[in-house]
């Protein structure tokens, strides 16, 4: 399984890291940057973006072969830099156990990072998916989203549930139909 990663900064006070698999996104992620990461230099920024995307996604990547792709040049070479702080050697030390690469690809041809990174949280959040493969099958199972206005996190809820469309095609079936006058005549 070939896992590719872009990672990106969303804000000044956001990281945000997205996972793709064949060329399509499969997950996001993002979390806001606690008050003493405020102060660190952008490749930092980047390399705790890393990270976190590595804890969270543990079991996607661990064992597998994948790339890390970064829009700093830095930190294509930081694993054989020979001065680095704790901080950065502690981090080097997790990236060790996976076998990854990071490699650079520039701000400007990464679509998803740009695209995102430029959005507010409230534009994300209504912003419309025009895949008609997914669209037609969502609408076929009755699927619908919405999401509120001040929200940060949206749910995805399935109607009708699969005890609902048991019930609704046990009501169509006219075999099952029979069964059911002859059991209400004998309880009358």
């Amino acid at each position: 399984m070939e896992d590719m990663w872009y990672i990106l900064m969303l804000h000044d006070k956001d990281l945000g890291v997205f996972l793709m698999q064949h060329g399509k996104v499969i997950a996001y992620a993002s979390r806001q940057l606690r008050p003493h990461e405020i102060n660190y230099p952008t490749h930092d920024l980047e390399l705790a973006a890393i990270v976190h995307a590595l804890k969270i996604w543990r079991h996607y990547l661990y064992g597998e072969t994948f790339h890390i792709f970064t829009d700093h040049k830095s930190l294509k070479y930081i694993p054989t830099q020979k001065e680095l702080n704790l901080r950065q050697r502690r981090w080097i030390e997790l990236l060790k156990d996976y076998d990854c690469t990071i490699d650079y690809h520039p701000g400007k041809a990464n679509i998803v990072a740009d695209a995102l990174s430029r959005k507010t949280v409230d534009q994300l959040a209504g912003m419309i998916c025009y895949n008609v493969e997914y669209l037609t099958a969502l609408r076929a199972m009755n699927v619908h989203f919405s999401v509120g206005g001040d929200l940060l996190l949206a749910t995805m809820q399935v109607k009708p549930s699969l005890k609902d469309k048991i019930k609704d095609a046990q009501n169509k079936d006219p075999y099952l139909q029979k069964i059911k006058t002859k059991v209400q005549r004998r309880e009358e």
